[in-house]
Order: C-alpha cells, then sequence, then structure tokens
C-alpha cells in the first residue's frame, strides 16, 4: 500500500499494509535494520542529515527503518499525524510529560491508574515541581473541581486497568480544551482495533506495545500518538534523552499489528463469556467487565468502543487469603502480571501491579485485598473455565 494512496483503507487493511517502504531489495516482509548508524554519500549529506534540512536515517536512536515502519502503520491505525516508539509504555508517559511540561505545571489524573504511572507522578514528576491531583474516572464535575491555572495535562485510562471503568472521551476533550488543556488517553487496554481516542477529540494517545500490539509476551515497547506538532515535541525529547524503541521489538510489534484485530475480537468474545458465568458464582462478589450490561458504564461503551477487550477482575469473598489460595490453585492460567498476552495471565493487584501504592491509595480507588485480575487470553474459553473452577474449589 503506497503511502501516498489516497484511498482510506479499512483498520485491518492498515494493520498488515500501511508504512512500508520496500527497499531496492523488494522484500515483500519488513526487514530489520539492525544497525546503530548509517553511512552518508559526502560529508554535505551527514550535516543536511543532522541539521533537518535533509530527510533521511541518521542515528538509530531516533531514526531507524523498522521503527519508523512500525510507527508509520501505528499513527495510521490510531488516526494520528505521527507516532513515536518508545522502549516502554511507561518510557512513553514519561516521554508526553517531560516534552510538553514544565516546572510549576500540573496534571489532572484519573484515579486507578496503572500503578507504575502514579509512581511516576507522585514519587518523581513532583520532584521536579510538576504536581498531580486525581479525580474520579467517570465523574466530570470531579475533573472540573481538581482544574486549576497551573493544570496543562488531563491523563487518564479508559477502560481503567484493572477496574474497567470507562470514561466519557469526547466529554473529557471538551473539558480539557475548554481550560487550555491536553487530553492524554492511554489505549493500552483497547488498542486501536477497539478504540481511537484521537477521533473522540483526545490530543495524544499512548500506547504499552508490551500487551497486546505485541500479543504474545515476548518484548517490552510503547508509543506516543498524535498530531505532527505534539508528537513532534515527544520526539524531540526522545532523541535527545535516548528511550528508544530496539528494531527487532519495532519488528514484533509490526507482526503483532498484522493480527491485532483478530485477536481483539476473540479476547473479547471470550471474556465476555466468563464475566458473565463469573456474575453467577457464590464466592464472587462484584465482576468488573465493561461489557456485561450490570456494568455502570456499559452503554458508553457500546458507543465509544468496538468490543470490551480481553480484561476483567472480579472481588472474592474472603479477602487476600481467599485471592492468593483462588490463584494458587490454577494450572493452565499462568500467575503473572502481564497482560495482553496469548496465554491467559492471573495476578492478585493489590500486591503486584498495584502494590506501590499505599493501603489508603488502593482503597480510594477501589482495589481491594480480594481483587483477582485475569487477562483472558486465545485458550479455548471451555478449559479456561474449567482452570478458574479449580480457583472456587480451593475456596470450599
Amino acid at each position: 500500500m503506497s503511502d501516498n494512496n489516497p484511498k482510506k483503507y479499512a483498520l485491518s487493511t492498515r494493520a498488515v499494509r500501511a508504512g512500508q517502504r520496500r527497499s531496492h531489495e523488494c522484500e515483500h516482509s519488513e526487514p530489520i535494520y539492525t544497525t546503530s548508524s548509517f553511512v552518508f554519500d559526502s560529508a554535505e549529506q551527514a550535516a543536511a542529515r543532522f541539521s533537518g534540512e535533509s530527510p533521511g536515517n541518521v542515528y538509530s536512536r531516533f531514526t531507524n527503518p523498522t521503527v519508523n515502519t512500525f510507527e508509520r502503520r501505528l499513527a495510521e491505525m490510531e488516526e494520528g499525524d505521527l507516532c513515536v516508539a518508545t522502549a516502554s509504555g511507561m518510557a512513553a508517559i514519561l516521554s508526553t510529560c517531560l516534552a510538553l511540561l514544565r516546572t510549576g505545571e500540573h496534571i489532572v489524573s484519573s484515579q486507578g491508574v496503572f500503578g507504575s504511572t502514579a509512581v511516576l507522578f507522585n514519587n518523581y514528576l513532583a520532584r521536579y515541581g510538576i504536581d498531580t491531583s486525581y479525580a474520579s474516572l467517570t465523574d466530570l464535575g470531579a475533573w472540573e473541581q481538581q482544574i486549576k491555572p497551573e493544570t496543562k495535562m488531563l491523563f487518564l485510562e479508559t477502560p481503567s486497568n484493572p477496574l474497567a471503568e470507562v470514561a466519557d472521551i469526547a466529554a473529557l476533550a471538551d473539558l480539557a480544551h475548554s481550560h487550555d488543556c491536553l487530553l492524554v488517553v492511554d489505549n493500552t487496554v483497547c488498542t486501536a482495533a477497539l478504540q481511537q481516542p484521537l477521533l473522540h477529540g483526545a490530543d495524544l494517545v499512548v500506547v504499552s506495545t508490551t500487551k497486546y500490539i505485541d500479543g504474545q509476551g515476548r518484548c517490552v515497547g510503547g508509543a506516543v500518538v498524535a498530531n505532527e506538532a505534539l508528537a513532534g515535541e515527544a520526539l524531540g525529547f526522545l532523541r535527545t534523552a535516548g528511550p528508544c524503541m530496539s528494531p527487532f521489538n519495532a519488528w514484533v510489534f509490526l507482526k503483532g499489528l498484522e493480527t491485532l484485530k483478530i485477536r481483539m475480537q476473540a479476547h473479547s468474545a471470550s471474556a465476555l463469556q466468563i464475566a458473565q458465568w463469573l456474575e453467577k458464582q457464590n464466592a464472587v462478589e462484584q465482576v468488573y467487565y465493561a461489557g456485561l450490561e450490570s456494568h455502570p458504564q456499559h452503554e458508553l461503551a457500546k458507543r465509544q468502543q468496538k468490543g470490551f477487550g480481553g480484561l476483567l477482575a472480579f472481588d472474592l469473598k474472603g479477602g487476600r487469603d481467599a485471592a492468593w489460595r483462588f490463584i494458587n490453585a490454577t494450572q493452565l492460567i499462568s500467575i503473572t502480571a502481564n497482560l495482553g498476552d496469548a496465554k491467559s495471565t492471573i495476578t492478585h493487584p493489590a500486591t503486584t501491579t498495584h502494590g506501590r501504592l499505599t493501603q489508603d491509595e488502593r482503597d480510594s480507588v477501589g482495589i481491594g485485598d480480594g481483587l483477582v485480575r485475569i487477562a483472558v487470553g486465545l485458550e479455548d474459553v471451555e478449559d479456561l473455565m474449567e482452570d478458574i473452577q479449580r480457583g472456587f474449589s480451593a475456596l470450599q
């Protein structure tokens, strides 16, 4: 698919074809350019490349053909102008914040963001005079109350991990822009296959490509997608600070993008079936999954998303002891905190993904001791339910 072709292809086609520029070797699959530097025809050409007067590769920290292919493809899928690939999802968030914020400015973040995101905001950005306040993801009035003259960025995950709360992106975009703030949406849980926040008014999308974009738990990476000016700021930070994606990882993520839509559909179908079954179990107090009609933002999720994803969580009666016994009794599902893998995973958020938060912080965002999170993979759903039943049997 030519970059100059004006036809608007469907997302599945872009996921397979977008961004590739074949070399003189006429390869069909994208090559991996494992090189740190590039050779110039002359000193004049080198000077022009380094100054930006002439396009082309300079150094793989910020210009590598394999990474660039991945960036072009993901940008098209997210409906953005430019993508900047990073070494991890957290590197994408850090790059966004340090590229766009200054000392004395302020972030309003949704409560219940990924534990490392909260630690980055509270423990590290705060050292440099960038403060953060928190608002309930689903309460527009609470967001507005936290905004002050110094606020420059609203940051959120939707759906949230692990409680599957869903934010109204368009409403928050209107709120942010009315206060001259940027809206940044972490789209890791849905990916572009199920949700495109930029089309709903968000200014930037960040994503951990480690999760569903890889899809098989092989590599760590992240990305920022935005219009050219905003993403260009993130690129400037990456060029200087160097939290860059490796060519090999970019190639793995390119292969992941090719099957992303069909995998997300399969994850979503199995997760919905399991969530509906979990609601009927006596040992379960509450199930958190936006695909359930009982979910408070179910109708919003139906409008805003093209599916509900593979991530679900549920509260068990009996607290941490019950949760640990449940997890330890499973035999098929992997006990690991990663998500987005073809292999289903299970974890106890209060002591893993959100373990660095204080008890008060966990309580304030609903991460209870009895909470169990399952990232539903691509195994047969009956086999998964049989394994989950082993967990319930351990509680009897």
